[in-house]
This record gives C-alpha cells, structure tokens and sequence, in this order.
C-alpha cells in the first residue's frame, strides 16, 4: 500500500539525487521503462535521464520544489507540484520554473517513477 508521505519521502529523495547527481539513487527511483516529456517537448527514456547527469550536461545548483496535488490511486500515485530550479545545462546557466506531473507506481522491488511531464511556467 502506498500513501502519502511514502511519496513525499521519495520525492525528496528524488530532488537530492537530482542536486547530486546521485546515479545510483537515480537508478534505484526510475523505473526502466519510464517515459517522460521534458519542457522541450522531447520524450526522454531512463537511460536519457541517467545519461544528462552522467555526462554532466545538468547541473542543479537550486531546487525548490512545492507541491500541489498528491492522489494515491491502487498502486499508483500522481503528484503535481511547481519547481523552482536553478543551474547549469550544457555549461549554459539557467534559471526557469516548472510545472511537473509524475506517477509513482509500487513494484515489488519498490515504488518507482514510471512516467510523467513537465512544462516551463
């Protein structure tokens, strides 16, 4: 069963790996057939995800994430929230708020992310 603080647990977790750059906590949260759209419109898979933060590309120096909705449905949770983040992408600095829908979904190795958006607000 999931609830509600499992997520937010996760989602934090979620926003230090992505600060760090932390591929093995990364790994761990993103399940291998995800599917997300990026504000650029482009459909990304894990190992797009995995490979930015390998390569270096993204760099978050600032994330402030608030949260707006969280539903928990079965096995799947669905959360909105708005995020404030500040870095680097491609050695380029940018500083841009989003808006980001992702679903959780409870396997048995885990909750894992299997899929979402995010859009430029």
């Amino acid at each position: 069963m999931i609830t509600k603080n499992d997520i937010l647990t996760l989602e934090n977790q979620l926003y230090e790996a992505m600060k760090s750059s932390n591929l093995q906590i990364l790994d761990k949260l993103l399940h291998n057939d995800l599917l997300f759209i990026v504000p650029s419109g482009e459909t990304i898979t894990k190992e797009m995800d995995l490979e930015t933060y390998r390569n270096g590309n993204l760099k978050i120096v600032e994330l402030i994430p608030t949260v707006e909705q969280l539903n928990i449905i079965d096995d799947l949770a669905v959360i909105t929230l708005k995020m404030k983040l500040k870095g680097n992408y491609d050695s380029q600095p940018f500083e841009a708020q989003y808006r980001y829908i992702r679903f959780w979904k409870n396997f048995s190795d885990g909750i894992k992310v299997v899929g979402g958006s995010g859009i430029s607000i």
